[in-house]
């Protein structure tokens, strides 16, 4: 595994034509790809964050025109890329699924968003993603050559237990895809991104759609990379663009042997598991 990493977020702008969004997407990971080792894009990448269009959208896993895209550009560019997540359908069921790419073109990594963003904040927003999706019913940790990657998406950062777990099995990096709005972005996003990375002294880089005014769910922007410490080293704005950021792995053990937040659980007292 690497001692550094290089990533890029790409806070792109999503609109209601599949087609553009995937030539989009290409090309914002064509233009990050020579000066980085992994390519991140946001949640809902392909599709308007719209619980009535996840069904129209969505796509089935090894016949997704979205997914066989970002394989080819994966190969193309030798890259790994973390293709956000988009709504896909098995057996019935539409997840909201985020899929792991190496630089041969192959999923290594699934996570479909276990905890579904419901809702409902009067006068402000109200959201079901219940009405059309399934919630996924696994914690996902990938091995790869950049480092270990823990994945989660949006509404997930809210449930520390989950990225409690991802830490305790090795993860370095966690990646949340995310969409956070005009009323839950400015109140919790960087708070939720910096004590998540502190807790579990690890980095976290959290990548949002750009902001869109004119689109009926607005998201927030501002994607960004939190240090193990909790330190904010990279911070998008809201338009389009991708945010850079260096990863020095050494700092996770640096700072869990500065501050043993790890070490020094109660397990005796207290322990979470998964099932």
């Amino acid at each position: 595994m690497k001692d550094h990493l290089k990533v890029a977020l790409c806070q792109m702008r999503v609109v209601e034509d599949k087609n553009e969004n995937i030539t989009r997407a290409l090309e914002i990971i064509s233009q990050a790809a020579p000066q980085v080792d992994l390519v991140i894009l946001p949640e809902m990448w392909n599709c308007p964050y719209e619980t009535s269009l996840f069904p129209e959208y969505a796509e089935e896993a090894d016949s997704s025109p979205s997914l066989g895209a970002i394989s080819e550009v994966a190969k193309k560019e030798k890259i790994h890329i973390l293709a956000g997540s988009i709504p896909e359908k098995d057996k019935g069921k539409i997840y909201n699924s985020s899929f792991l790419f190496n630089p041969q073109g192959e999923i290594i990594g699934r996570h479909r968003k276990v905890h579904l963003f419901d809702i409902d904040v009067p006068g402000k927003i109200r959201f079901k993603e219940s009405e059309t999706l399934s919630p996924g019913d696994q914690l996902t940790v990938v091995d790869t050559p950049l480092c270990r990657i823990g994945i989660c998406i949006c509404y997930d950062i809210r449930f520390s237990e989950l990225l409690r777990l991802m830490a305790l099995k090795g993860a370095q990096l966690m990646i949340i895809p995310g969409a956070f709005n005009l009323t839950t972005g400015p109140a919790h996003w960087e708070a939720l991104i910096r004590v998540r990375a502190m807790d579990n002294q690890v980095y976290l880089a959290a990548a949002s759609p750009s902001r869109d005014l004119n689109a009926s769910y607005v998201a927030y922007g501002h994607s960004m990379v939190a240090d193990p410490w909790g330190t904010v080293i990279a911070e998008a704005g809201t338009g389009e663009e991708i945010l850079y950021a260096s990863l020095d792995l050494d700092r996770i053990s640096q700072t869990r042997q500065e501050l043993p937040l790890l070490k020094n659980r109660r397990t005796d007292l207290y322990q979470i598991k998964d099932k």
